[in-house]
């Protein structure tokens, strides 16, 4: 990383706080975690020593972004980059839609990728994402444009929340798995909502959810 030019003081109190905190928690700090730490007046003023910082060629921001800071060394290359996850398709949060296929290789070209927390690819492997679509799990606080990373599996325990693929009605849903016998009940968190009963044999698991990233605004 390029820390041997110089400049202010102050600014090269944000840049070592940056690293210093990619380091310590595995993503970018927010404007007010650097103002806070580097005791700085103003977000406007974070904002302002950023912008620098990013001409000057030691970051790459995207202001629209909570954390889009992005670290460069001295060759322009991401530092020490976030792991990202592809983002497959949508998945129904409410009555079952058809989702592409996690068995599969190619993502829909609307869809993009999405930073996640390093531990996740550490603990579980393989993920993928799926952006959510309706309401059916609100009071497990999944809602509407969310994004759920999925491990792949064809295994759940009871009351996991998983990818249930109704092979009949060829569509997918995101709901709290419950085997009953040779039925299976697939539970809303919405009490609005009535779960979704049928046959053991017509629900494959696909995966389950290992983390939720929030839609914001």
């Amino acid at each position: 990383m390029t820390l041997n030019k110089k400049m202010p003081a102050r600014r090269q109190r944000i840049l070592d706080f940056i690293q210093t905190f990619i380091e310590d928690n595995g993503l970018p700090p927010t404007v007010r975690d650097i103002q806070k730490a580097c005791e700085i007046s103003s977000t406007s003023v974070v904002d302002y020593n950023l912008r620098i910082l990013d001409r000057d060629g030691f970051l790459n921001r995207r202001p629209d972004v909570a954390r889009g800071i992005e670290l460069l060394d001295d060759a322009g290359q991401p530092v020490g980059a976030v792991p990202r996850v592809q983002i497959v398709g949508r998945i129904a949060a409410g009555s079952p839609l058809p989702v592409f296929s996690a068995e599969g290789n190619a993502a829909s070209q609307e869809f993009e990728s999405i930073e996640v927390a390093p531990d996740l690819p550490k603990r579980h492997g393989r993920l993928f994402a799926l952006e959510v679509q309706g309401q059916s799990m609100i009071d497990a606080l999944i809602d509407d444009g969310d994004v759920v990373v999925i491990k792949p599996s064809h295994l759940a325990e009871p009351g996991e929340m998983v990818v249930a693929w109704l092979k009949d009605e060829e569509e997918a849903t995101l709901k709290k798995f419950y085997p009953e016998g040779d039925q299976v009940r697939l539970q809303p968190a919405n009490s609005s909502m009535d779960p979704i009963r049928c046959s053991a044999g017509n629900v494959e698991i696909r995966g389950k959810v290992v983390s939720v990233i929030r839609k914001f605004g």
